[in-house]
């Protein structure tokens, strides 16, 4: 199973240390427009339709000031302009980097 071993943040990027031994790299902004929240992505109404939202960014939404490992699958961060709903899946981490 793969695993987090370490997140920090190095400039405008992600650095993600796996337990495979492989490194991720993501550019901050990338990581907060692919935010798989149902207030950045849409969710499905009752005919099945996602309509997504028009989400609008500042200089402070790609800023992240903290993350936590959400159970054993997920990285959450918390941003600068207040948005902290987001988890991010390991393997979309691995795909964006």
């Amino acid at each position: 199973m793969l695993r987090l071993l370490q997140q920090t943040v190095i400039g405008d990027e992600l650095a993600l240390a796996w337990s495979d031994g492989e490194e991720s790299y993501i550019k901050l902004n990338v990581l907060r427009e692919s935010c798989p929240c149902a207030s950045c992505q849409g969710e499905p109404d009752a005919m099945g339709r996602v309509l997504k939202p028009k989400v609008i960014h500042t200089s402070r939404s790609f800023q992240a000031l903290r993350m936590q490992q959400v159970g054993g699958y997920a990285l959450q961060v918390f941003w600068a302009d207040g948005h902290s709903s987001g988890i991010f899946p390991f393997d979309l981490l691995r795909r964006l980097g």
